[in-house]
């Protein structure tokens, strides 16, 4: 079983949704990086059940104990263990569950893989596990702030309701002033109202989200195979309930012509003349690429889009078979998101900031 992500900066987690804890442990962190635990809980804060009436109602502090690689206040360079507790397990709501296969859900891969599940809320396969990429993701963020280096995420997209315009439109600090986290105020409105009916009768709604990183190093990716918007996407698609991903115009940009899909460059009036640094002053004056081209930054905004499907476990009733294959009905029980976008936005960051700086260091050691 893979549980572990990255090639310099990694991240191996453990734990199940109803068990003692969740954790992990992260290697690769660059030493001397000033460690804020305080930015670190709120990453969690971010992603915490419970947050608002359009989430998950299951109360969990979800607080971070740090174990190792911090010595007073900074990363030593040495592996650093984390664990949270889980404190608010109703795992009774899912007895239920036990012999049935929840329709669109893991349950019966991973019995069709292991011969054995845990029922209990999924398990492994629970969004809970997400918790350990926002601890890795926000150490990773600490590190990439000494880079200049930020991410931002957003709700872009709920079912049918949908900003019109991409990120260059809006305030971006806007987005963590509503319960969606998206940085149109009516539209989150909008979005809310919708989710908000779903939850009523007892269904599940997906969307989509838009992330943007400013001020990545060019020159990160690897070709052939390890390109960084290949990984960009891998990282996107390992996480619960994401269905698609795509950066730049993506789709939208089939239907184009190549003279006008073309990032075309032109030069700053003023820049360096030597040789080392004669490409410097080069961009591009549209961003379609999404700031990747060949599979490599070019220095321009990275920008994508993540689609996720609604939530598999509805509270109405399906149908669906018993692990003997016999026909039945499933009513689930429990405390579930009528849709996971609001609270997926922090794990988009996470694993687009620990990819980053997975690269960054990859390209760091090729130089060397």
């Amino acid at each position: 079983m893979r549980n572990s992500f990255g090639n310099l900066f990694t991240l191996t987690t453990f734990g199940e949704s109803h068990g003692p804890a969740v954790g992990g442990v992260v290697d690769g962190m660059p030493a001397g990086i000033d460690i804020d635990l305080d930015f670190i809980q709120n990453e969690l804060n971010r992603r915490r059940p419970g947050q608002s009436a359009i989430t998950t109602s299951r109360k969990e502090a979800d607080q971070v104990e740090l174990l190792s690689g911090v010595f007073e206040g900074k990363s030593t360079g040495c592996p650093i263990g984390f664990i949270v507790r889980n404190t608010n397990q109703h795992s009774q709501d899912y007895e239920n569950m036990r012999g049935l296969f929840r329709p669109s859900h893991a349950d019966l891969t991973y019995y069709h893989k292991y011969g054995v599940r845990d029922h209990r809320g999924g398990g492994r396969s629970s969004a809970r596990i997400t918790i350990s990429r926002c601890v890795a993701g926000a150490l990773a963020k600490l590190a990439l702030r000494q880079l200049g280096v930020s991410i931002t995420a957003y709700t872009s997209q709920v079912g049918h309701i949908t900003l019109e315009h991409d990120y260059h439109h809006y305030d971006l600090g806007l987005t963590e002033t509503n319960a969606v986290r998206c940085p149109d105020t009516a539209k989150a409105k909008e979005m809310e109202a919708l989710i908000s009916e779903v939850k009523a009768q007892g269904d599940t709604i997906g969307g989509i989200i838009t992330c943007v990183v400013k001020g990545c190093p060019k020159g990160l990716g690897e070709p052939e195979f390890d390109k960084l918007h290949a990984a960009l996407g891998r990282a996107m698609l390992s996480i619960n309930a994401v269905k698609g991903f795509e950066y730049g115009e993506g789709f939208a940009g089939v239907t184009a012509r190549g003279s006008e899909q073309n990032d075309v460059f032109v030069a700053n009036a003023e820049r360096n003349s030597s040789a080392s640094n004669r490409t410097d002053g080069i961009h591009t004056l549209t961003n379609r690429s999404g700031g990747i081209q060949g599979g490599i930054s070019n220095g321009e905004d990275i920008s994508f889009r993540v689609a996720f499907k609604p939530v598999a476990t509805l509270l109405m009733e399906q149908q669906t078979v018993d692990m003997q294959g016999n026909a039945t009905t499933l009513k689930a029980k429990g405390r579930h998101d009528p849709c996971v976008l609001p609270r997926a936005v922090p794990i988009v960051e996470a694993m687009a900031a620990m990819t980053i700086l997975d690269y960054f260091l990859l390209n760091k050691a090729i130089e060397m």
